[in-house]
C-alpha cells in the first residue's frame, strides 16, 4: 500500500517522501520517462547512478508494442526491462487524443489506429487499469481526456465530464491496491472554474494520488504555472501531486514554487539526442561552431561523469560526426542536471531557504524565453499575476 508523508514545508513548497512497493521516493523529484520501458540511449544501471528514484513508462506505446504478454511472460515491467526501483506509466490518454482523424471519443472509451501499422485499438477505464496492473508498476493513471489548448469550453466541459466518469471506472476496476497505486488526472484546461469542478470530482474518490493534466499544451509559461498553482491547492495536502509534462529547468523550479511533488518529461533526452546541453549558464546548441575547439566542460558546475571527463569540443566533434555517443553522453548530462537540481530543491526545502535558492537558481538556469521575467525576486507571484484570468 502506497503511502505519501510531506516533512517539510517552505511557503508552498513541500518535501515529502512516497513509499510505494518498488522502494521510496523523496519528493520533489523528475522523473526520466522511459516511453517504450526505456530511457532512451542508457543502461537501467545509469539511470539509477544518476539518482534517479522512479521513472515513467507508457500504457499506449507498451500496448502498441511489445504489447502485454511478453512483458508478462519475463515477470512484469521491472523485469522486462531490468529497473528495480518504482515504475509509474502514464494511461496513453495524452497519446491517444493527439492522434487527431485517428480516434473516435464515446463515453465507454476511445477508438483510435494505430501510428505504427494503422491497426485498430480500444481503451476503456477498465482496460487501462488492468493493463498497469498487469505490467506491476507502483503508479497507475486513471484514463483522462487531454485537449490541446487553446479550446473551447463545450471541449473542455466533455474532458472534465469524462476525465471524472473514467476515474471513477478506473477505482472500480482496480484490483491490485496493495501493489499499485492509482492516482487521478485533473482536466479543466485554463478556466478555474472547470479546474475546480474536476478536482472536487476526483477528490472525492479518495485517491493515493493526483496528477495535474492539460497544461504544457499550447499555453504560455506564466498561464501553465498559475494553473498549476491554482490547481495544486484543490488537492489534498496529504498526497503527491504530479504536473504531468515538465521537464525544463524553469519549468520544475516554477512548479515547485506551486507546490507541486512530482514531473516527468521526454526533454532532456531528447534534447541530449539533438545537440542541446541543459547547463548552469544557459542551453547550449553544440552543433554551432563556437565549440569546434571549446576545451571546457559541458558545464564548469557539473560534476557528473561526462562533464568530468569530456569537452565541449569532444562532444560537438561527435555530433558533426554522427556518433551515437554523443547523444547517449549529452542525455546522460542533461539528466544528471535535472535530477541535481531536485536534490538541491529537496534540500533547501529541508532547511527553510527555499526561497532564496529559487531565486538564485532561476538567475542561473533562466532561459532566453524566461530571462525577462526572472530578473528579480518575485517571479510567483508577477507570474501569477499575468495569468490571473
Amino acid at each position: 500500500m502506497s503511502s505519501f508523508t510531506v516533512r517539510a514545508r517552505d511557503g508552498a513548497a513541500r518535501r515529502g517522501t512516497l513509499r510505494l512497493a518498488h522502494g521510496v521516493v523523496e519528493t520533489p523529484i523528475f522523473m526520466p520517462v522511459g516511453t517504450a520501458a526505456t530511457v532512451k540511449g542508457l543502461t537501467p544501471a545509469e539511470v539509477e547512478a544518476l539518482g534517479a528514484q522512479i521513472i515513467l513508462s507508457n500504457t499506449y506505446h507498451l500496448w502498441m508494442r511489445p504489447g502485454r504478454e511478453p512483458i508478462e511472460a519475463c515477470g512484469g515491467l521491472h523485469r522486462f526491462m531490468h529497473w528495480e526501483r518504482p515504475i509509474l506509466t502514464d494511461s496513453g490518454g495524452f497519446q491517444v487524443f493527439s492522434l487527431q482523424g485517428r480516434r473516435k471519443l464515446d463515453d465507454d472509451g476511445v477508438l483510435f489506429q494505430s501510428h505504427i501499422d494503422g491497426s485498430r485499438h480500444r481503451f476503456t477505464p477498465e482496460g487501462i487499469v488492468n493493463f498497469q496492473e498487469a505490467l506491476g508498476v507502483d503508479i497507475a493513471m486513471a484514463l483522462d481526456v487531454c485537449v490541446k489548448l487553446p479550446a473551447k469550453r463545450h471541449d473542455l466541459e466533455r474532458s472534465v465530464e469524462l476525465t471524472a466518469a473514467w476515474a471513477r471506472r478506473c477505482k472500480e476496476a482496480w484490483t491490485r491496491r496493495e501493489a499499485t497505486a492509482l492516482f487521478g488526472i485533473v482536466q479543466g484546461g485554463l478556466d478555474r472554474d472547470l479546474r475546480a469542478r474536476s478536482a472536487e470530482a476526483l477528490v472525492a474518490l479518495d485517491l493515493p494520488g493526483y496528477a495535474i493534466g492539460g497544461l504544457s499544451v499550447g499555453e504560455t509559461r506564466p498561464e501553465m504555472f498559475a494553473l498549476a498553482r491554482y490547481t495544486a491547492s484543490l488537492l489534498p495536502e496529504g498526497r503527491p501531486r504530479y504536473l504531468m509534462g515538465v521537464g525544463t529547468v524553469v519549468d520544475i523550479i516554477l512548479a515547485i514554487e506551486a507546490g507541486i511533488d512530482m514531473f516527468d518529461c521526454v526533454y532532456p533526452t531528447r534534447c541530449g539526442r539533438n545537440a542541446r546541453a541543459i547547463t548552469r549558464s544557459g542551453e547550449l546548441n553544440l552543433r554551432m561552431a563556437r565549440y569546434k575547439l571549446d576545451t571546457a566542460p559541458i558545464d564548469a558546475h557539473c560534476t557528473c561523469y561526462v562533464c568530468r571527463n569530456f569537452t565541449r569540443a569532444y562532444l560537438a566533434h561527435l555530433f558533426r560526426a554522427g556518433e551515437m555517443l554523443g547523444a547517449i553522453l549529452l542525455s546522460y548530462h542533461n539528466l544528471a542536471v535535472l535530477l541535481e537540481l531536485t536534490a538541491q530543491a529537496r534540500a533547501a526545502i529541508e532547511r527553510g531557504a527555499w526561497a532564496a535558492w529559487r531565486d538564485e537558481a532561476l538567475h542561473t538556469f533562466g532561459d532566453e524565453q524566461a530571462a525577462a521575467t526572472v530578473a528579480a525576486p518575485g517571479i510567483a507571484e508577477r507570474c501569477a499575476e499575468h495569468a490571473r484570468p
